[in-house]
Parts: C-alpha cells; structure tokens; sequence
C-alpha cells in the first residue's frame, strides 16, 4: 500500500500558481482549457495544480455537457483564517502594549511647565 500524503489547506495556497486559480475560479467557474490559458505552462501543470485544490476541497469539478467546470469552495479557508486570528491578537497585544510604553516614556520626557520657567 503506497503512502499518500494528507493534504491540507495550508499546503494548497503555499504555492503562487494554486492561489491564482482560486482567484480566478472565485470571479466565475472556468473549464481547464481556459483556466489553463492563463498560465504559461503545460496543461498538465494545471490539472496537478487543480487536483491539489480538489483534494483540499478548495474547488470542487462539476460536469457541464462535455467539459469540467472547476468552481472555488472557499469553506475551507476558515480554517486558515482561524489560525491567522490567533496570531492577529497575539500581535494586536504586543503592539498595544508597546503603544502604551512608548506613550509612557513620551509623556516622562517632557519637560514640565514649572521646569521649563526655572530655565
């Protein structure tokens, strides 16, 4: 039995091209040919590209006549957007505690109205 490696949401939208066909496929589902036709490489390239977004369930493949229609299923990305808050508050904190120490020291420097008279 040969190892087949999960694939995650992560791994789908680490690469530039992948990310690209989610942007095109959100505005409106293409086939493979034209969806291919936006990039220069093979058409092969495209599917591989393709069948990674599938198995992350990132696009789904839906039949139209003869040819296959590639839609985005964005579902899956709350999970990177969960992951991406927890970092965004972690963040968020830092920053505004730096804000506060920075407005501390600011405001123990300058000098006050009765030092600046004895001058």
């Amino acid at each position: 039995m040969a190892y087949e490696a999960r694939r995650d949401v992560f791994q789908a939208i680490a690469d530039p091209t992948r990310r690209e066909i989610i942007g095109l496929v959100v505005k409106e589902p293409q086939n493979l040919n034209a969806l291919a036709g936006n990039f220069n490489m093979s058409r092969p390239a495209i599917s591989q590209h393709v069948k990674i977004l599938t198995e992350c369930g990132l696009i789904i493949i839906k039949q139209k006549g003869r040819e296959r229609y590639c839609e985005a299923k964005l579902d899956q990305l709350n999970e990177v957007s969960a992951w991406i808050e927890q970092y965004k508050q972690f963040w968020e904190q830092k920053l505004d505690a730096l804000e506060s120490y920075l407005t501390k020291i600011q405001q123990q420097q300058k000098p006050t109205k009765n030092a600046r008279r004895k001058k």
